[in-house]
């Protein structure tokens, strides 16, 4: 995994520094394509298709781009056809977290994932959003998945942090505390 990581660090800094110059598009639209690329390069059917050693740059580069659900911009473009032409589909899905680390390091802001039991709505969200802003300290970019599992409660992943409200974990605490 490290090996991933170390091969994306060079593309997403690269990627970073151009979209933050003057002539640029903002990093905001660069995370939206980049998202949507990462999201189709981590496909298995795609992953298959590129390793198929008959498969040349132009069909897969012309896949991709085909199976976007936007017109790609031609910095999108070229950006691909690079990290293609090189070898490093695999390491597209990498390169767009780390491109989102960078750009929540610029921001002072951090992504966060919280985990519900049931849907929640706009108010209840925000009110989870200020009180795990004032919990962890700073600005959270929250994305909701619902995980019924859960039974209750929520579980908020934020980085390497985990803060676990949710009844599954008070049983599984109960638990240990039982067998101990």
């Amino acid at each position: 995994m490290a090996e991933i990581a170390t091969i994306a660090r060079p593309y997403a800094e690269a990627l970073f520094k151009a979209s933050n110059t003057g002539g640029a598009p903002d990093s905001g639209s660069t995370a939206a394509w980049l998202d949507e690329l990462a999201v189709i390069a981590a496909s298995a059917q795609l992953q298959q298709f590129a390793d198929n050693p008959t498969t040349t740059v132009e069909q897969l580069f012309g896949v991709i781009t085909g199976v976007a659900r936007s017109a790609l911009p031609d910095a999108a473009k070229n950006f691909l056809r690079a990290v293609i032409e090189n070898g490093r589909l695999t390491a597209l899905p990498e390169i767009a977290a780390q491109f989102r680390a960078l750009e929540n390091a610029r921001g002072g802001t951090s992504d966060a994932v919280v985990y519900s039991a049931f849907p929640m709505d706009s108010a209840a969200l925000a009110d989870v959003a200020s009180m795990l802003e004032k919990h962890f300290g700073r600005k959270l970019n929250i994305r909701v998945e619902q995980e019924p599992a859960l039974i209750g409660g929520i579980r908020v992943e934020v980085g390497d942090e985990v803060l676990d409200t949710s009844v599954k974990a008070r049983l599984e605490q109960m638990r240990v505390a039982l067998i101990a």
